[in-house]
């Protein structure tokens, strides 16, 4: 299927450096896409940690469930991902195909199979033609490079259209640490505790239980903050791996005050991850950043978000360039969450539109038409009856977005 890059995309992935004691190796095996790779080995050295998020769709992928299983031993060596077919609702069979090929992966690398981690994306109900997968895996190890994380980006892609990357420098203890990801995502993009596919590294000498909490608090200032189309992923998988390389002092409670700066880089890392997954929201046109203050509460002020940017009648009328604010008002309704109609405001590009209960005197729409120009959209919203505030982000809904879906399995 040709695609054509997101108009929203950035101009170039990152230049990411190295990081000590991780390397990775790509291959293409025919899975579902011709000509692209679609399988990407990511190689920690002994004694990394890692955390991670899952989705927790009910219907979840059997990689997921793996993961899952392995997660709280703190320990992994290996990750191994698979685009094109999500191994999901494959039943036993789909079981059998995550153990057989973590544990070719474990027999590569000389290591434990509860060491190796899988992740896969793509098409749902069909199996994983197990056998190419662990042809291709066998390769694998030989063709390890320390620092193919562009190649890494487009293994892992389904129907993105450019690979996501990004990468900040920070500090433990006054000392250099770095940490820098990769992420794959474009529809099906409704994140729950989780992101779409997302591995982050850091060369941090953490313990698992801080990384997890750490993950944890930043994936709820920025993964679950997105969303494309409402739809949660059965394969939502975010690991965190620390490779231990940095010389920071020794760190073992996620509240020591030395992670300050660490933990708002992680935030800022995956915010960004998350951003690009939005900004190549299947067939958008349009980033739109939704701003709600003045809720019940913050988990309050970020429902309120969602009703607006998961409503099609938002998405759509953006995507139209329509400065239809009554339809912000509708989704501020449904949302289920405490509202005062005569407290409400609305703002679009900075252009008050209605409050107390109505639209504003003299409002001029020709400032907001011509925002809805732009291909950034600002919509800011207040409740007025309490302290919460929120932010989300999405995408515009257009035709593009059938004609994708209409033909992803084809």
């Amino acid at each position: 299927m040709a695609v054509t890059r997101s108009p929203l995309a950035p101009r170039r992935f990152p230049k990411l450096p190295a990081i000590a004691g991780l390397s990775f190796a790509t291959a293409a095996c025919g899975i579902k896409y011709k000509g692209r790779t679609d399988v990407c080995l990511m190689v920690l050295d002994p004694g990394s940690t890692v955390a991670g998020v899952l989705t927790r769709s009910k219907t979840a992928s059997a990689p997921v469930e793996w993961c899952r299983a392995q997660l709280p031993h703190g320990r992994a060596r290996a990750i191994i991902v698979n685009s094109g077919n999500a191994n999901a609702f494959t039943g036993k069979t789909g079981e059998t195909s995550v153990r057989r090929v973590v544990d070719a992966v474990a027999a590569g690398l000389g290591c434990r199979p509860q060491d190796v981690l899988a992740a896969s994306t793509g098409v749902i109900g069909q199996p994983l033609p197990t056998e190419k997968v662990l042809k291709t895996v066998a390769g694998l190890p030989a063709k390890l490079l320390a620092d193919d994380w562009k190649g890494a980006a487009a293994a892992i892609m389904t129907t993105d259209t450019y690979p996501k990357g990004a990468v900040r420098r920070t500090e433990i203890g006054g000392k250099p640490v770095t940490i820098a990801g990769i992420a794959k995502g474009s529809g099906m993009i409704a994140p729950d505790m989780a992101t779409m596919l997302s591995f982050a590294f850091t060369d941090a000498r953490l313990p698992s239980e801080v990384l997890q909490t750490l993950l944890r608090q930043a994936v709820d200032k920025s993964f679950n903050c997105i969303t494309v189309d409402g739809d949660t992923s059965t394969s939502d998988t975010l690991l965190l791996g620390a490779t231990g390389k940095a010389r920071h002092p020794r760190i073992s409670e996620a509240r020591d005050p030395r992670l300050a700066a660490f933990r708002e880089a992680l935030e800022d890392l995956l915010r960004d991850l998350a951003q690009q997954v939005v900004r190549d929201g299947e067939g958008a046109s349009k980033f739109i950043t939704i701003n709600v203050r003045g809720a019940a509460s913050r988990n309050a002020a970020r429902r309120v978000g969602l009703a607006i940017a998961n409503s099609p009648l938002v998405k759509t009328a953006i995507a139209g360039e329509d400065a239809n604010w009554g339809r912000i008002v509708m989704a501020v309704g449904k949302a289920g969450e405490r509202a005062d109609r005569d407290r409400l405001s609305i703002a679009i590009g900075g252009v008050r539109v209605a409050e107390r209960g109505e639209v504003v005197p003299g409002y001029d729409e020709a400032p907001v038409a011509e925002h809805m120009k732009g291909s950034d959209i600002d919509i800011d919203v207040d409740l007025g009856i309490g302290r919460g505030k929120a932010t989300v982000w999405t995408c515009d809904l257009t035709h593009g977005y059938i004609s994708i879906n209409a033909d992803y399995r084809s």
